[in-house]
């Protein structure tokens, strides 16, 4: 699915050259800056794809306003914890997000490529079924079903993670025939419901950068990415777009290792593939990408927090106005309650109680946590009170959109995307037999 209003010239550029190259508009993309885009001086790309989690309404909506403003294409990732047959946490399923996408690219008048992605599509992605302890037939078969709809959907690209384990799985990283086995396995799955179902080509993502995944090493994803090429030629499968590897990042660090990452693309560009970073957000250095030859970014969580940091905001000038809708209480509850935010406890935080850890981790934790109830009945009501008590004063939807547009355009920014649409257009054939 490539979502804009109306047809643009890009989108039909990009998607002649896909059927005429019996591949998929993202692989284009991705060709073009490993070709005729990239940097003659170093290796992989001098501009990073950026891929939003849509992690909520807001969020999502924030996306396509910065993409139309930067005038670039805008990928989305969207995890099964987001996204899923049962509505995940943001109440979309796969075809709820596309068409909402596909609807307020139209009604903003975005007219630059839009592509929807599934961020981790694999066995116990899903937090339910990590904690249900599925088996590993029963979670391949909940994850297979999933990736079917994402296709049904209209998605472009697949990120087919197989390193996720049950609570009980020992820490240590996979072998790389298991990973390979498991992500040919997914990748056999999705060519033949895609084929089932005569959709066009898809683009697909591999490789983690979880610990059970392993490739925290140059060597390591270069081995990988050697014998999944393999496997997959022997059986006739389209080799992936992007690689995943760790390049330093943590949700709450803000570090990113360039020097690693350089290492990184080297080893994937042997087999002409760009690398993708996960937990880009808030990241000290973000035009490091581009310059250290990463072709993607996931930001996500960030974003988030970015929201809460905006209703936070709105509820202090509600309490000027002597309002008190509750928003804050209602969120920091919601969080709580969930139980997610033990997720992301550091080992020396393990087992401590939410009141009992520091007041700045606890913000931390409820800001960036917000993601997983923003669409919960309590919040939505206290939020919904909140935008009226300020009306008088601020029009809460736009604030809040203005916030997260600034903040995603920051990255585009930082990612050498602004007026992307251009150079693209000029690197494409008119025309394709």
């Amino acid at each position: 699915m490539c979502a804009s209003a109306g047809s643009s010239a890009l989108d039909d550029r990009i998607h002649t050259v896909a059927r005429a190259r019996g591949t998929s508009p993202v692989a284009v993309l991705g060709q073009c800056l490993l070709g005729p885009l990239s940097a003659p001086d170093r290796p992989g790309p001098r501009h990073t794809l950026l891929a939003v989690c849509p992690n909520s309404t807001a969020v999502a909506r924030a996306a396509l306003l910065a993409a139309k403003e930067a005038n670039t294409p805008l990928l989305y990732a969207a995890t099964l914890n987001q996204v899923d047959r049962d509505g995940g946490y943001t109440g979309w399923t796969p075809d709820a997000l596309a068409a909402f996408v596909a609807d307020e690219a139209d009604r903003l008048g975005v007219e630059v490529p839009v592509f929807l992605g599934l961020d981790h599509g694999g066995p116990w992605a899903k937090d339910a079924h990590a904690d249900a302890g599925l088996s590993p037939d029963a979670a391949m078969r909940e994850a297979k079903r999933s990736i079917t709809a994402c296709i049904d959907a209209g998605y472009d690209l697949l990120h087919l993670d197989p390193a996720a384990g049950p609570p009980d799985a020992p820490d240590e990283p996979l072998s790389l025939g298991t990973l390979v086995e498991r992500t040919v396995s997914l990748l056999q799955h999705a060519e033949a419901a895609r084929a089932a179902r005569d959709r066009p080509p898809l683009a697909y993502e591999v490789g983690t950068d979880e610990a059970r995944g392993g490739l925290q090493s140059p060597d390591r994803m270069r081995s990988f990415l050697r014998r999944l090429h393999t496997a997959l030629d022997a059986h006739g499968l389209p080799r992936p777009s992007f690689v995943v590897g760790d390049l330093g990042t943590r949700l709450d660090s803000g570090r990113f290792d360039a020097d690693r990452a350089r290492q990184f693309v080297a080893a994937a560009g042997e087999t002409g593939t760009l690398v993708k970073g996960h937990y880009t957000d808030d990241v000290d250095v973000p035009a490091d990408y581009p310059l250290s030859g990463v072709g993607g970014a996931n930001v996500g969580p960030g974003l988030s927090a970015v929201e809460a940091a905006a209703v936070r905001d709105l509820a202090a000038l509600e309490a000027q106005l002597d309002g008190d809708s509750g928003v804050m209480d209602a969120l920091r509850t919601a969080v709580v309650d969930s139980g997610r935010w033990t997720k992301w406890l550091r080992p020396d935080e393990q087992g401590t109680a939410f009141t009992a850890l520091p007041e700045d981790r606890q913000r931390w934790l409820v800001e960036t946590g917000s993601r997983y109830v923003w669409a919960d009945p309590d919040v939505q009501a206290a939020r919904a009170e909140l935008y009226e008590h300020v009306a008088p004063y601020r029009d809460a939807e736009a604030f809040v959109l203005w916030r997260l547009k600034a903040a995603i355009l920051h990255y585009m920014h930082a990612f050498n995307l602004v007026g992307l649409t251009a150079p693209l257009m000029e690197a494409l054939p008119e025309e394709t037999s």
